[in-house]
């Protein structure tokens, strides 16, 4: 249920009888962006067959937060007063892998001062059909 590239429905996996699914409620999980990092890259694309709406993210961090929205309900209502429940939405997160720090062989997320740091992460959207 975590490999993602040929592309599913968000939903369609999301309940798999999966330890790493089972711990997390759902997904909230990083995946590693193909290519070098530092180089802008596709990270990560979702549409919607009901509405076309189409988001490509590209980044050039190395790696991605797929998360589920799997602790949504219960929380504060939003705009207008809408209220959201379990797995109402996700995010794409571009980020460092998870405690990089502690593994050398992981792109450093260590800041030194003086040193220009940049990074670019993009959100494209668009409709289909």
């Amino acid at each position: 249920p975590m490999d993602l590239r040929a592309g599913v429905q968000i939903g369609e996996r999301i309940d798999e009888d999966f330890p790493q699914l089972t711990m997390a409620g759902g997904y909230d999980h990083n995946w590693v962006v193909d290519g070098p990092a530092g180089t802008l890259r596709p990270a990560a694309r979702a549409w919607s067959k009901k509405t076309g709406i189409s988001l490509e993210v590209s980044t050039t961090m190395p790696g991605v937060q797929f998360y589920t929205g799997n602790y949504l309900d219960g929380c504060p209502a939003g705009k207008g007063g809408a209220l959201y429940d379990k797995r109402w939405g996700f995010c794409l997160e571009t980020q460092f892998f998870p405690d990089a720090v502690h593994h050398p062989e992981f792109p450093s997320p260590v800041l030194q001062a003086g040193v220009e740091y940049r990074q670019e992460t993009r959100f494209c959207f668009s409709v289909e059909g």
